[in-house]
Protein backbone atom coordinates (compact mmCIF):
# COMPACT_ATOMS: atom_id res chain seq x y z
CA UNK A 1 0.00 0.00 0.00
CA UNK A 2 1.38 3.39 -0.99
CA UNK A 3 1.18 5.38 2.27
CA UNK A 4 1.90 8.62 0.43
CA UNK A 5 -1.26 8.24 -1.67
CA UNK A 6 -3.28 7.33 1.40
CA UNK A 7 -1.95 10.34 3.31
CA UNK A 8 -2.77 12.58 0.35
CA UNK A 9 -6.31 11.18 0.23
CA UNK A 10 -6.77 11.83 3.96
CA UNK A 11 -5.53 15.40 3.65
CA UNK A 12 -7.94 16.09 0.78
CA UNK A 13 -10.86 15.00 2.98
CA UNK A 14 -9.78 16.78 6.17
CA UNK A 15 -12.72 19.21 5.97
CA UNK A 16 -15.27 16.36 5.90
CA UNK A 17 -14.54 15.02 9.38
CA UNK A 18 -17.05 16.11 12.03
CA UNK A 19 -16.12 16.75 15.63
CA UNK A 20 -18.31 13.95 17.02
CA UNK A 21 -17.23 11.42 14.35
CA UNK A 22 -20.82 10.59 13.36
CA UNK A 23 -20.54 11.14 9.61
CA UNK A 24 -19.90 8.81 6.67
CA UNK A 25 -17.50 9.36 3.79
CA UNK A 26 -15.10 7.64 1.42
CA UNK A 27 -11.57 7.90 2.76
CA UNK A 28 -9.84 6.33 -0.22
CA UNK A 29 -11.36 5.84 -3.68
CA UNK A 30 -8.83 3.26 -4.77
CA UNK A 31 -10.16 2.85 -8.31
CA UNK A 32 -9.31 6.49 -8.96
CA UNK A 33 -6.61 7.22 -6.38
CA UNK A 34 -3.97 4.63 -7.10
CA UNK A 35 -5.04 1.16 -5.90
CA UNK A 36 -7.96 -0.44 -7.76
CA UNK A 37 -7.99 -3.36 -5.32
CA UNK A 38 -8.90 -1.24 -2.30
CA UNK A 39 -11.70 1.17 -1.35
CA UNK A 40 -11.92 2.48 2.21
CA UNK A 41 -15.06 4.00 3.72
CA UNK A 42 -15.73 5.52 7.11
CA UNK A 43 -19.00 5.11 8.99
CA UNK A 44 -18.86 7.05 12.26
CA UNK A 45 -15.83 5.48 13.99
CA UNK A 46 -15.74 2.31 11.88
CA UNK A 47 -13.51 1.75 8.86
CA UNK A 48 -14.98 -0.42 6.12
CA UNK A 49 -12.26 -1.73 3.83
CA UNK A 50 -13.41 -3.22 0.51
CA UNK A 51 -10.85 -5.71 -0.81
CA UNK A 52 -11.48 -6.03 -4.57
CA UNK A 53 -8.42 -8.22 -5.27
CA UNK A 54 -9.06 -11.51 -7.02
CA UNK A 55 -8.17 -13.73 -5.29
CA UNK A 56 -8.68 -11.78 -2.04
CA UNK A 57 -5.38 -13.05 -0.65
CA UNK A 58 -3.58 -10.92 -3.24
CA UNK A 59 -4.91 -7.79 -1.56
CA UNK A 60 -4.35 -8.81 2.05
CA UNK A 61 -0.99 -7.08 2.45
CA UNK A 62 -2.37 -3.77 1.20
CA UNK A 63 -5.45 -4.09 3.45
CA UNK A 64 -3.38 -4.66 6.58
CA UNK A 65 -0.90 -1.92 5.73
CA UNK A 66 -3.73 0.58 5.16
CA UNK A 67 -5.44 -0.53 8.37
CA UNK A 68 -2.29 0.04 10.42
CA UNK A 69 -1.62 3.41 8.79
CA UNK A 70 -5.15 4.67 9.40
CA UNK A 71 -5.27 3.46 12.99
CA UNK A 72 -2.12 5.47 13.64
CA UNK A 73 -3.42 8.59 11.90
CA UNK A 74 -7.04 8.39 13.14
CA UNK A 75 -6.63 7.24 16.72
CA UNK A 76 -10.36 7.62 17.41
CA UNK A 77 -11.26 4.68 15.13
CA UNK A 78 -12.88 1.92 17.20
CA UNK A 79 -13.58 -0.81 14.63
CA UNK A 80 -12.39 -2.10 11.25
CA UNK A 81 -14.44 -4.28 8.90
CA UNK A 82 -12.99 -5.96 5.78
CA UNK A 83 -15.26 -7.01 2.91
CA UNK A 84 -13.64 -9.35 0.37
CA UNK A 85 -15.52 -8.82 -2.90
CA UNK A 86 -14.34 -12.04 -4.55
CA UNK A 87 -14.31 -14.35 -1.52
CA UNK A 88 -16.01 -17.72 -1.89
CA UNK A 89 -17.50 -17.43 1.61
CA UNK A 90 -20.59 -15.15 1.67
CA UNK A 91 -19.75 -14.12 5.24
CA UNK A 92 -16.41 -12.71 4.07
CA UNK A 93 -18.17 -10.81 1.30
CA UNK A 94 -20.57 -9.31 3.85
CA UNK A 95 -17.63 -8.39 6.08
CA UNK A 96 -15.41 -9.56 8.90
CA UNK A 97 -14.57 -7.46 11.96
CA UNK A 98 -10.76 -7.43 12.25
CA UNK A 99 -10.37 -4.68 14.85
CA UNK A 100 -12.53 -3.62 17.76
CA UNK A 101 -15.46 -5.25 19.51
CA UNK A 102 -18.36 -3.87 17.49
CA UNK A 103 -19.05 -1.95 14.28
CA UNK A 104 -21.03 1.28 14.49
CA UNK A 105 -24.78 1.04 13.90
CA UNK A 106 -25.73 4.65 13.21
CA UNK A 107 -24.43 7.67 11.36
CA UNK A 108 -25.54 11.25 10.80
CA UNK A 109 -25.65 13.11 7.47
CA UNK A 110 -27.08 16.59 6.84
CA UNK A 111 -28.48 16.45 10.37
CA UNK A 112 -30.43 13.23 9.67
CA UNK A 113 -29.72 10.03 11.61
CA UNK A 114 -29.44 6.77 9.69
CA UNK A 115 -29.32 3.22 11.02
CA UNK A 116 -26.61 1.11 9.38
CA UNK A 117 -25.69 -2.55 9.55
CA UNK A 118 -22.20 -2.74 8.09
CA UNK A 119 -22.28 -6.56 7.99
CA UNK A 120 -25.78 -6.94 6.53
CA UNK A 121 -24.81 -7.15 2.89
CA UNK A 122 -21.82 -6.98 0.55
CA UNK A 123 -22.49 -3.26 0.46
CA UNK A 124 -22.38 -1.38 3.74
CA UNK A 125 -26.17 -0.72 3.86
CA UNK A 126 -25.77 2.99 3.06
CA UNK A 127 -24.54 4.37 -0.28
CA UNK A 128 -22.09 7.25 -0.09
CA UNK A 129 -22.35 8.17 -3.78
CA UNK A 130 -25.97 9.38 -3.40
CA UNK A 131 -25.22 11.89 -0.60
CA UNK A 132 -26.03 14.87 -2.84
CA UNK A 133 -29.29 13.23 -3.89
CA UNK A 134 -30.30 12.95 -0.24
CA UNK A 135 -29.54 16.67 0.08
CA UNK A 136 -31.80 17.29 -2.94
CA UNK A 137 -34.60 15.29 -1.30
CA UNK A 138 -34.21 17.29 1.90
CA UNK A 139 -34.63 20.53 -0.02
CA UNK A 140 -37.35 19.70 -2.55
CA UNK A 141 -39.98 17.39 -1.08
CA UNK A 142 -41.63 19.33 1.74
CA UNK A 143 -45.35 18.56 1.67
CA UNK A 144 -44.86 16.10 -1.22
CA UNK A 145 -45.41 12.37 -1.62
CA UNK A 146 -42.67 10.03 -2.75
CA UNK A 147 -42.21 6.43 -3.85
CA UNK A 148 -38.79 4.98 -3.10
CA UNK A 149 -38.41 1.97 -5.41
CA UNK A 150 -35.51 -0.45 -4.95
CA UNK A 151 -35.43 1.27 -1.58
CA UNK A 152 -32.67 -0.88 -0.06
CA UNK A 153 -32.37 0.47 3.50
CA UNK A 154 -34.47 3.52 2.77
CA UNK A 155 -31.98 6.39 2.95
CA UNK A 156 -33.49 8.38 0.07
CA UNK A 157 -36.97 8.11 1.52
CA UNK A 158 -35.74 8.96 5.01
CA UNK A 159 -34.10 12.10 3.63
CA UNK A 160 -37.42 13.03 2.02
CA UNK A 161 -39.19 12.53 5.35
CA UNK A 162 -36.58 14.66 7.11
CA UNK A 163 -37.25 17.36 4.52
CA UNK A 164 -40.95 17.42 5.42
CA UNK A 165 -42.46 14.98 2.90
CA UNK A 166 -46.13 14.26 3.53
CA UNK A 167 -45.75 10.54 2.79
CA UNK A 168 -43.03 8.20 1.55
CA UNK A 169 -43.63 4.64 0.37
CA UNK A 170 -40.63 2.30 0.37
CA UNK A 171 -40.56 -0.70 -1.98
CA UNK A 172 -37.89 -3.41 -1.86
CA UNK A 173 -37.83 -7.16 -2.36
CA UNK A 174 -35.88 -7.72 0.87
CA UNK A 175 -37.76 -7.26 4.13
CA UNK A 176 -34.53 -7.18 6.18
CA UNK A 177 -33.45 -4.04 4.32
CA UNK A 178 -36.81 -2.40 4.99
CA UNK A 179 -36.53 -3.25 8.68
CA UNK A 180 -33.33 -1.19 8.78
CA UNK A 181 -35.25 1.66 7.13
CA UNK A 182 -37.75 1.45 9.99
CA UNK A 183 -34.87 1.73 12.47
CA UNK A 184 -33.84 4.94 10.73
CA UNK A 185 -37.39 6.23 11.11
CA UNK A 186 -37.29 5.44 14.82
CA UNK A 187 -33.96 7.28 15.23
CA UNK A 188 -35.53 10.42 13.75
CA UNK A 189 -38.94 10.17 15.39
CA UNK A 190 -40.78 9.58 12.09
CA UNK A 191 -44.09 7.70 12.36
CA UNK A 192 -43.96 4.15 10.95
CA UNK A 193 -46.98 3.13 8.88
CA UNK A 194 -46.78 -0.54 7.96
CA UNK A 195 -48.45 0.05 4.58
CA UNK A 196 -45.63 2.39 3.56
CA UNK A 197 -43.00 -0.38 3.74
CA UNK A 198 -43.72 -2.85 0.95
CA UNK A 199 -41.66 -6.02 0.62
CA UNK A 200 -42.36 -7.14 -2.93
CA UNK A 201 -41.29 -7.43 -6.55
CA UNK A 202 -40.84 -4.07 -8.33
CA UNK A 203 -42.64 -5.19 -11.48
CA UNK A 204 -45.66 -6.69 -9.73
CA UNK A 205 -46.12 -3.92 -7.17
CA UNK A 206 -45.69 -1.02 -9.60
CA UNK A 207 -48.03 -2.74 -12.05
CA UNK A 208 -50.69 -2.88 -9.35
CA UNK A 209 -50.08 0.76 -8.47
CA UNK A 210 -50.53 1.77 -12.11
CA UNK A 211 -53.80 -0.16 -12.35
CA UNK A 212 -55.02 1.58 -9.20
CA UNK A 213 -54.08 4.98 -10.61
CA UNK A 214 -51.65 5.79 -7.79
CA UNK A 215 -49.28 8.70 -8.38
CA UNK A 216 -46.55 10.40 -6.36
CA UNK A 217 -44.89 13.78 -6.54
CA UNK A 218 -41.50 12.05 -6.72
CA UNK A 219 -40.41 8.54 -7.66
CA UNK A 220 -36.88 7.42 -6.86
CA UNK A 221 -35.53 4.79 -9.22
CA UNK A 222 -32.18 3.53 -7.92
CA UNK A 223 -32.02 -0.15 -8.93
CA UNK A 224 -29.13 -2.60 -8.77
CA UNK A 225 -27.08 -2.93 -11.93
CA UNK A 226 -28.70 -6.28 -12.72
CA UNK A 227 -31.48 -8.23 -11.01
CA UNK A 228 -34.06 -10.79 -12.09
CA UNK A 229 -37.47 -10.70 -10.43
CA UNK A 230 -40.72 -12.58 -10.85
CA UNK A 231 -42.11 -10.00 -13.25
CA UNK A 232 -39.04 -8.88 -15.18
CA UNK A 233 -35.33 -8.24 -15.30
CA UNK A 234 -33.42 -5.10 -14.36
CA UNK A 235 -30.52 -4.55 -16.76
CA UNK A 236 -29.11 -1.03 -16.54
CA UNK A 237 -26.53 -1.63 -19.23
CA UNK A 238 -28.93 -2.77 -21.95
CA UNK A 239 -32.41 -1.63 -21.01
CA UNK A 240 -32.47 1.40 -18.72
CA UNK A 241 -35.22 3.06 -20.74
CA UNK A 242 -37.72 0.27 -20.12
CA UNK A 243 -37.36 0.62 -16.37
CA UNK A 244 -37.90 4.39 -16.52
CA UNK A 245 -41.01 3.91 -18.65
CA UNK A 246 -42.45 1.51 -16.06
CA UNK A 247 -42.00 4.07 -13.28
CA UNK A 248 -42.99 7.14 -15.29
CA UNK A 249 -46.81 6.67 -15.08
CA UNK A 250 -46.52 6.73 -11.27
CA UNK A 251 -45.31 10.35 -11.26
CA UNK A 252 -47.93 13.05 -10.81
CA UNK A 253 -48.14 15.96 -13.27
CA UNK A 254 -45.27 18.34 -12.59
CA UNK A 255 -43.49 15.80 -10.40
CA UNK A 256 -40.03 14.27 -10.56
CA UNK A 257 -38.65 10.92 -11.55
CA UNK A 258 -35.12 10.58 -10.15
CA UNK A 259 -33.22 8.00 -12.19
CA UNK A 260 -29.92 6.55 -10.96
CA UNK A 261 -27.84 4.38 -13.30
CA UNK A 262 -24.58 2.77 -12.17
CA UNK A 263 -23.80 0.66 -15.24
CA UNK A 264 -20.00 0.93 -15.32
CA UNK A 265 -19.56 0.21 -19.03
CA UNK A 266 -22.22 2.60 -20.34
CA UNK A 267 -20.81 6.00 -21.29
CA UNK A 268 -22.37 9.09 -19.82
CA UNK A 269 -23.24 10.42 -23.27
CA UNK A 270 -24.95 7.17 -24.25
CA UNK A 271 -27.03 7.23 -21.08
CA UNK A 272 -27.91 10.88 -21.59
CA UNK A 273 -28.94 10.05 -25.16
CA UNK A 274 -31.26 7.35 -23.75
CA UNK A 275 -32.85 9.94 -21.48
CA UNK A 276 -33.16 12.48 -24.29
CA UNK A 277 -34.86 9.89 -26.49
CA UNK A 278 -37.38 9.27 -23.71
CA UNK A 279 -37.94 13.03 -23.48
CA UNK A 280 -38.67 13.38 -27.19
CA UNK A 281 -42.45 13.22 -26.64
CA UNK A 282 -42.28 16.50 -24.70
CA UNK A 283 -43.71 15.05 -21.51
CA UNK A 284 -40.42 14.55 -19.74
CA UNK A 285 -37.30 16.70 -19.51
CA UNK A 286 -33.91 16.39 -17.86
CA UNK A 287 -34.13 19.08 -15.19
CA UNK A 288 -30.88 18.46 -13.33
CA UNK A 289 -27.83 16.24 -13.16
CA UNK A 290 -26.75 15.66 -9.57
CA UNK A 291 -23.01 15.09 -9.14
CA UNK A 292 -21.42 12.42 -6.99
CA UNK A 293 -19.41 13.88 -4.03
CA UNK A 294 -15.69 14.46 -4.51
CA UNK A 295 -14.65 12.04 -1.77
CA UNK A 296 -16.19 9.26 -3.91
CA UNK A 297 -14.82 10.45 -7.25
CA UNK A 298 -11.37 11.47 -5.99
CA UNK A 299 -9.99 15.01 -6.11
CA UNK A 300 -8.13 16.54 -9.08
CA UNK A 301 -4.78 16.38 -7.26
CA UNK A 302 -5.34 12.82 -5.92
CA UNK A 303 -6.46 11.16 -9.15
CA UNK A 304 -4.29 8.38 -10.50
CA UNK A 305 -6.85 6.50 -12.61
CA UNK A 306 -10.08 6.89 -14.55
CA UNK A 307 -13.30 4.93 -15.10
CA UNK A 308 -13.15 2.38 -17.93
CA UNK A 309 -15.77 4.41 -19.84
CA UNK A 310 -16.10 8.21 -19.82
CA UNK A 311 -19.08 9.16 -17.59
CA UNK A 312 -19.27 12.78 -18.86
CA UNK A 313 -21.42 14.88 -18.67
CA UNK A 314 -21.89 13.04 -15.36
CA UNK A 315 -18.87 13.09 -13.03
CA UNK A 316 -18.93 9.41 -12.02
CA UNK A 317 -20.30 6.07 -13.28
CA UNK A 318 -23.13 6.56 -10.79
CA UNK A 319 -25.26 8.82 -12.96
CA UNK A 320 -28.06 10.71 -11.22
CA UNK A 321 -30.64 12.56 -13.30
CA UNK A 322 -33.70 14.45 -12.05
CA UNK A 323 -36.45 14.21 -14.67
CA UNK A 324 -39.47 16.52 -14.62
CA UNK A 325 -42.69 14.81 -15.73
CA UNK A 326 -45.71 16.27 -17.49
CA UNK A 327 -48.89 14.26 -17.96
CA UNK A 328 -51.37 14.42 -20.81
Amino acid sequence: MNEERLAQALEARAGLFDAKHEGALRLFAGFYEGNPDLVIDLYARTLVMHNYADPPEAGQTAVLAARDFLLRRLNWITAVVVKARHAADPAQRRGVLIHGARADTRIREHGVRYAVNLLLNRDASFYLDTRNLRAWALGHLRGKTALNTFAYTGSLGAAAMAGGAQRVVHLDANRAFLNLAKETYTLNGFPIHKADFIAGDFWAVTSRMRREGQTFDCVFLDPPFFAAGDGGTVDLQRDAGRLINKARPLVADGGWLVAVNNALFVSGRDYLRTLEDLCADGFMQVEQIIPVPADVTGYPHTLAGAPPVDPAPFNHPTRIAVLRIRRK
